[in-house]
């Protein structure tokens, strides 16, 4: 063990705390195997491990160190911390979108500022040129592929770092409503986000199924029959009304499948 380890509590915050039922699991698994995994330092800052450390502190539980001499930059920690934690399973969906959104802002970053200090009359075979190369600009579906999740449901992740509400995001975090019906509800004001976050899980659901059937095109008004109508065009708009009764109950159907959609989803990640 080492004398020296400094905690920096950005660094400590920079992914999400584990839940109360994750720390007692870990606690319970040092307390009765010992810390097999070796903490990981840069100098003497603490990079990974920061609960096991805590748990061995209190419990005087020995532990090992190692330092990775591959980091230049704090960059390079979050970077590392980063990939460590998309590769772990129990790192939820949400999570794991945050995480590789905080990965493309560093990466395009240094890329633009790699492209700025070029020399303008660089050759184009140049190693530099090459690194760049080696190195692909990291779009959304780039983004969502390390994430292991559709583009779509990135784009809803970035949607609710942009506009929820704190409430809404920890709502999100605990698994209270999906990735889907949290965006969703993200459109609305503030204050209703809070407020249907303090009506629970069914108040949550219903402002999400609100939002989106709002989000619905008007339905077209039909016209009505002239008092002169001859036959031909009395059929015509019978059968009209009819395939648009027809359309309007698909749709229904169609909306009603989506909501159980969601709400298998949701009951399956709630278990």
């Amino acid at each position: 063990m080492t004398n020296t380890i400094t905690i920096n509590e950005d660094l400590r915050a920079y992914i999400d705390p584990l839940t109360e039922d994750e720390f007692l699991a870990l606690e319970r698994s040092l307390l009765s195997e010992g810390c097999r995994d070796a903490l990981v330092l840069w100098g003497d800052l603490l990079v990974d491990g920061h609960n096991r450390y805590g748990i061995c502190q209190k419990h005087e539980i020995p532990f090992k160190t190692m330092q990775n001499q591959t980091f230049q930059s704090m960059e390079d920690v979050h970077l590392w911390m980063i990939d460590n934690h998309l590769g772990r399973r129990s790192v939820s969906d949400f999570q794991r979108g945050v995480l590789a959104l905080r990965k493309k802002e560093i990466v395009s970053a240094r890329q633009a500022q790699a492209q700025a200090q070029r020399p303008p009359a660089e050759p184009a075979g140049s190693d530099v040129s090459a690194q760049s190369e080696s190195e692909p600009p990291w779009t959304r579906e780039a983004v969502a592929r390390a994430a292991r999740m559709s583009s779509a449901t990135l784009g809803q992740i970035e949607k609710i770092q942009k506009t929820a509400a704190p409430e809404l995001v920890g709502a999100v975090k605990s698994g209270i409503i999906s990735i889907n019906a949290a965006a969703a509800v993200a459109s609305l004001p503030s204050e209703e986000q809070v407020a249907a976050v303090a009506g629970g899980k069914k108040e949550l659901r219903q402002a999400a199924r609100q939002v989106r059937e709002a989000r619905l095109p008007p339905k077209p008004e039909r016209e009505p029959l002239p008092s002169d109508a001859t036959p031909d065009q009395i059929e015509i708009h019978r059968l009209t009304s009819l395939l648009a009764e027809l359309t309007e109950e698909r749709d229904q159907l169609k909306k009603k499948v989506q909501h159980l959609t969601i709400a298998l989803s949701e009951a399956r990640s709630g278990q």
